[in-house]
């Protein structure tokens, strides 16, 4: 390959195509394809080279526990669950519509494993995500009030397209943020999406607030372009569990 070529073409930033110049190259010759030809397929490898990287970037800074899609989903396990309003959540345009997704159900069910899939959906469609425990988040937002990066915290969690609020009500809250999560949530307000995960009734969300004024005004704010997915059956980890029991049991 051309070493002032490549100088010139990363001076350019085309990465893409310094990747795959030499077989398009021989390609092009084998092929007899004229210039323009050619130059559409580098034109065509630029671009999928910029949209892998940027689906990077975006899977990088959403900081995600793990990986869980749609696909890798049982539905047969979770057989109440309505398949069809998942699969339209997963087309992101709810995101588009400035509305929430609420998924409430006792441990195990399934609730991060469709909030995970349905970030991944929106990443590949270039919305920006968030991913964060409700306790991580108000416990940053709490550090942040002591080294001064409150309102750079605060904008971090408020600008992107989608934030996932995991696990609310899975830890008891400390009372000297809970303002702060209001906060996030009324900036958020037809602004922008936010999926949250609860194994708690909306009624049992005034204990998690330790108010239930506040709850109150919390539960209105996000329930009023929402969708709600009650998700109601057995743990994932109870099935697995059973079916080693079984095993051990059976000999196998």
């Amino acid at each position: 390959m051309d070493t002032q070529l490549v100088k010139q073409l990363s001076q350019l930033k085309l990465a893409g195509i310094i990747k795959t110049l030499d077989i398009r190259n021989q390609e092009a010759i084998k092929s007899n394809l004229s210039y323009v030809e050619f130059l559409e397929l580098l034109i065509e490898d630029e671009l999928t080279n910029r949209k892998d990287n940027a689906y990077k970037k975006k899977f990088y800074r959403a900081h995600f526990p793990y990986t869980k899609t749609l696909e890798e989903f049982d539905f047969t396990f979770q057989e109440k669950l309505d398949k069809r309003l998942i699969f339209d959540l997963a087309t992101c345009n709810f995101i588009r519509k400035k509305e929430n997704v609420i998924f409430i159900g006792p441990p195990g069910v399934g609730k991060t494993h469709l909030s995970i899939a349905i970030g991944l959906k929106a990443i590949a469609q270039n919305f920006n995500v968030i991913f964060t425990t409700v306790s991580d988040m108000l416990s940053n937002i709490l550090i942040s009030k002591a080294d001064g990066t409150f309102y750079q915290k605060l904008k971090y969690y408020t600008n992107c397209d989608l934030l996932i609020l995991d696990e609310l009500g899975y830890k008891r809250l400390n009372p000297n943020v809970v303002d702060e999560f209001f906060e996030v949530i009324s900036r958020r307000y037809e602004k922008s999406s936010t999926i949250i995960t609860s194994n708690k009734s909306f009624k049992e969300w005034g204990d998690i607030f330790h108010d239930s004024v506040l709850a109150s005004a919390i539960i209105d704010r996000i329930i009023h372009h929402c969708n709600v997915v009650i998700i109601q059956g057995e743990s994932y980890r109870m099935k697995d569990k059973k079916l080693k029991n079984k095993g051990v049991i059976s000999g196998v």
